[in-house]
């Protein structure tokens, strides 16, 4: 069995409906089908999701909201007729939206999960109807009902052990299965979602779950490139590289796949190929546990929104504890944090800017001053981190020096260094009003002859 996921630009209209249909049909394999909500159809055009977060938050402010109502259903009215399918299909979302509309109780975030869902989840249902209409034993498959259980965490969940061995089931089943992505349920019984762009995540636990041959991942363009393709022009094709190298990448910036998505494939040792709904036959990019390499740098990637806060405290590494004592303030105020670079007496914590607004800032400032008797304290915000990555760097000398050399060349200040121990990334803290010209020097320098 193959694990197939189509995202928003191939399921964005009928005739997207259609080529993803055919991609399934041409492969017995094929019978576990995730799909996205429909993507845009045009550069100006808007994602069904974000027509459903309109209509949440309209409906929470005024308890109405017909017009938005209407902009959704009209947009799936539209696929449908493009299929040639009957009304019903139609009436069926449309009353879906409304009993999610209906079931609004005061709690915003459950609300909106439920909302936002609805996207992928009447996906499903029409492309179960269009490709039953053609002759194919398909059929929509309820989340809830196959199994997938996750954390009660609106807009952030996570899969529970248990939704393994209820969704392994699925194996047995005849036919095409047409899954919605993004979203579970809760064990109380409440939907909730991944974070944003989470129906990889759905594929990438289905695949484990059913224990996939591969888990393919239909996308709008042939391959992942060396860097991103808005910023160098025809940038090289990466034809296979490692879950490894994929987590770092798409943890700085790679769009391709969702940042949390490999860590099902990656247990269970399930290779990902990336594909072009738009141009099927064409291989695209395969992510397995190990590689030749063939060369030190398999690509580039950036990210801005990242800020740091700056501590410093004479004596700092004689104080034990101190470090501890800075992370219990940030888990006492619900951040996350990415990175802790560090000196003898000082230490930067690189938060992303979402996660810390003014109100959290000026709170745990306020303690780390008071709590910590620090020397100084400051926050550094508009940072982005550029990641140069590729497993071929453990065994080769110099990587630092190239990579620095090209950043100085392009006048380019570094303010934080920062190398795992496994050495398959090494990432650089610089302005955010920097980063494409990161990018452009670091490619230049490993990609360009």
């Amino acid at each position: 069995m193959k694990v197939a996921k189509f995202g928003g630009t191939s399921l964005a209209s009928a005739e997207q409906i259609m080529k993803v249909c055919d991609i399934v049909a041409a492969d017995p394999q094929r019978r576990l089908v995730v799909v996205s909500a429909p993507g845009k159809r045009y550069k100006e055009d808007i994602k069904v999701t974000d027509l459903l977060i309109s209509l949440a938050e309209k409906y929470m402010e005024d308890n109405s909201a017909q017009k938005e109502l209407a902009a959704v259903v009209d947009r799936y009215r539209d696929i449908a007729r493009g299929l040639d399918l009957e009304e019903d299909i139609v009436e069926t979302i449309a009353d879906d939206l409304r009993q999610r509309l209906d079931a609004w109780s005061g709690n915003k975030g459950k609300f909106m999960d439920s909302l936002k869902a609805a996207g992928e989840d009447n996906t499903a249902k029409l492309v179960a109807v269009y490709l039953s209409s053609k002759g194919y034993n398909a059929s929509y498959i309820n989340p809830k009902d196959a199994g997938m259980i996750l954390s009660d965490e609106f807009g952030n969940a996570r899969v529970l052990p248990e939704s393994y061995d209820r969704l392994k089931q699925l194996a047995e089943r005849e036919g095409i299965m047409i899954f919605p992505g993004f979203f579970g349920y809760s064990a109380s019984g409440d939907v909730v979602t991944f974070p944003r762009g989470g129906s990889d995540i759905t594929g990438s636990i289905l695949a484990a779950a059913v224990n996939a041959e591969v888990y393919e991942n239909f996308t709008d363009v042939d391959s992942v490139y060396a860097a991103n393709p808005n910023v160098i022009e025809n940038p090289k094709a990466i034809p296979v590289f490692t879950y490894r190298e994929m987590r770092e990448l798409s943890y700085a910036g790679f769009s391709v796949l969702h940042e949390e998505t490999l860590e099902p494939v990656y247990r269970k040792g399930i290779p990902v190929n990336i594909k072009n709904t738009n141009n099927p036959k064409a291989p695209g990019t395969l992510i397995v546990a190990s590689r030749k390499s063939e060369g030190p740098v398999v690509g580039i990637a950036s990210d801005k929104g990242f800020c740091s806060v700056y501590i410093s405290k004479y004596m700092m590494n004689r104080e034990i504890g101190f470090g501890r004592k800075v992370l219990q303030i940030l888990e006492d105020e619900g951040i996350p944090y990415e990175h802790i670079p560090s000196g003898i007496d000082n230490i930067s914590v690189i938060l992303r800017e979402k996660v810390f607004n003014s109100d959290a800032q000026a709170r745990v400032l306020k303690r780390i001053r008071e709590e910590l008797a620090v020397d100084d304290v400051a926050v550094h915000r508009n940072k982005a981190l550029v990641m140069v990555v590729g497993e071929g760097m453990t065994h080769t000398v110099g990587i630092a020096v190239r990579a620095t050399g090209a950043l100085a060349k392009a006048g380019i200040n570094i303010e934080m260094i920062n190398q795992g121990s496994s050495e398959v990334s090494m990432m650089f803290g610089i302005d955010a009003e920097d980063n494409v010209k990161a990018v452009k020097a670091l490619y230049a320098e490993f990609f360009e002859e």
